[in-house]
């Protein structure tokens, strides 16, 4: 079992023989808002801030930006806050900043492929930077919270694994979790599943209590448990794109209607606006990657997705939608009198 009390809940706090669920960190996306959507939907067994850089949490001109990264509302789980960078020292100083604060474990990213992030040594830049990453990973533990990592199987190819996972095996870490396709191959190839079951292997051998966690074309909660049985090895399992397709993606019962979906709309809508008013600015671009969720299984979506997309007040969306759903209702009507 891991060592920190915060995993043993994670791994022990849900049904037996069963992996646990997380919804992935995402750039603009795993904001306190959707996380809240989510939670309300279905709620994994935890969540993630969007990654946040880790000079910005102690950079006074920058420590306003990380601050809304790290907004967390009262009625919400803490997420595990995900960081990124390159400089071991301001990892330090950050961890002792988020430990004041309250958070309860940090994950770092060694994985995103963006190539600002790349070319500022953080991300999966790491993976070609073996004794920086270690260095990180140690730094990051002297705040006393449980560290995990999050990463690719490597830079250029795959293979890169063979030495990149063991590496990190042995910084003794809490948890690896492995999107399962290179830096280079972006999203454009399928996951490799094939290797998962050689990583277990490797963490068996070389650090028993870390947990694994795989990410990757996974895109409900029932796709993640089949993976789970062909590779009962793995701890845990990780969705992110996912949710975009459908924001019930960890729920058993995948049975939900229309209503259901607006009503989380709405939700997003009402959360968004609390949080402009009480919080802080958010720019309304960020809130329309949404939109596509709520009326993708609909006819006419991509005519709705096309005027969901011209809004520019949450107002406007409402209104939109109160649309669809008039139009909906004079369908059934139709369909009825036939």
């Amino acid at each position: 079992m891991p060592k920190s009390e915060f995993w043993k809940n994670i791994k022990n706090n849900h049904k037996e023989n069963e992996p646990f669920f997380s919804l992935a960190p995402m750039e603009a996306v795993t904001d306190t808002v959707f996380r809240r959507v989510v939670d309300k939907a279905t709620a994994p067994d935890l969540f993630y801030t969007e990654f946040v850089n880790s000079t910005s949490i102690i950079h006074e001109k920058a420590k306003f930006s990380a601050a809304h990264r790290l907004y967390v509302d009262k009625d919400e789980k803490t997420p595990i806050v995900q960081m990124w960078g390159k400089d071991p020292e301001h990892f330090r100083k950050s961890a002792l900043e988020l430990k004041k604060q309250g958070f309860q474990a940090i994950d770092l990213n060694m994985g995103c492929p963006d190539p600002t992030v790349v070319k500022n040594g953080g991300g999966s830049g790491l993976i070609k930077e073996f004794d920086n990453a270690a260095a990180i990973i140690q730094a990051t533990k002297e705040a006393g919270l449980p560290v995990s990592v999050k990463t690719r199987l490597g830079f250029n190819t795959i293979d890169d694994y063979k030495e990149w996972v063991p590496h990190l095996l042995k910084q003794d870490i809490e948890v690896l979790t492995i999107h399962l396709r290179s830096r280079k191959e972006m999203s454009k190839v399928d996951a490799h599943y094939e290797v998962i079951d050689e990583i277990i292997k490797m963490r068996d051998e070389i650090a028993p209590n870390t947990l694994i966690q795989v990410n990757g074309d996974i895109k409900s909660r029932e796709q993640g448990m089949e993976l789970y049985r062909q590779h009962p090895g793995i701890d845990g399992i990780m969705i992110g794109r996912g949710v975009f397709e459908n924001p019930f993606v960890f729920d058993e019962n995948q049975d939900h209607s229309q209503e259901e979906m607006f009503d989380l709309f709405k939700m997003q809508l009402d959360l968004y606006d609390d949080y402009i008013e009480n919080i802080g600015k958010k720019r309304f671009e960020t809130l329309r990657r949404f939109f596509k969720i709520y009326v993708r299984n609909l006819p006419n979506a991509a005519q709705y997705r096309d005027q969901l997309m011209q809004t520019h007040t949450t107002q406007e969306a409402r209104d939109i939608i109160k649309q669809v759903e008039r139009d909906m209702a004079e369908m059934k009507d139709q369909e009825e009198a036939v």
